[in-house]
């Protein structure tokens, strides 16, 4: 946005006003590289030849994020998009006995469903939740 003398409009804090622009998300980095999911593009980082270019266009989404959380108009979202999209970013840290815990867990629902548990809902959630793939083969 131009002001009368055609120079950028700037915000309460410095920034020029952009109208129709779009926030960079994991999301729509994915859209723009042609994946069709953003677990895809996540997937895709795994690969040794493509982790660097995915990580750094990731900091880059990830580095507007943290600059939301100053913002009092985008904190909320920001920090919904750190938590989910980015390693490290936590209410409370992670300790090893959680991952421990986790495990665990984990170990126990796969005991249960292999002694013919009918009833798999809730053990689905724990390995779900720890992060793991959850199958009944």
């Amino acid at each position: 946005m131009l002001d009368d003398e055609g120079k950028p409009m700037l915000n309460k804090y410095g920034h020029p006003i952009m109208i129709g622009r779009k926030p960079p998300t994991v999301t729509g980095l994915a859209l723009a590289l042609g994946f069709s999911t953003r677990m895809a593009l996540l997937s895709y980082q795994g690969k040794k030849e493509f982790a660097d270019t995915i990580t750094r266009a990731k900091t880059k989404v990830e580095e507007y994020a943290e600059r939301r959380l100053f913002d009092k108009d985008g904190c909320n979202g920001a920090q919904f998009s750190l938590r989910n999209n980015f390693s490290g970013w936590y209410d409370k840290p992670q300790t090893d006995l959680d991952r421990e815990e986790q495990q665990l867990r984990i170990q126990a629902a796969k005991e249960k469903l292999g002694q013919g548990e009918k009833d798999t809902s809730l053990f689905e959630n724990i390995v779900k939740a720890a992060g793991g793939k959850f199958e009944t083969d």
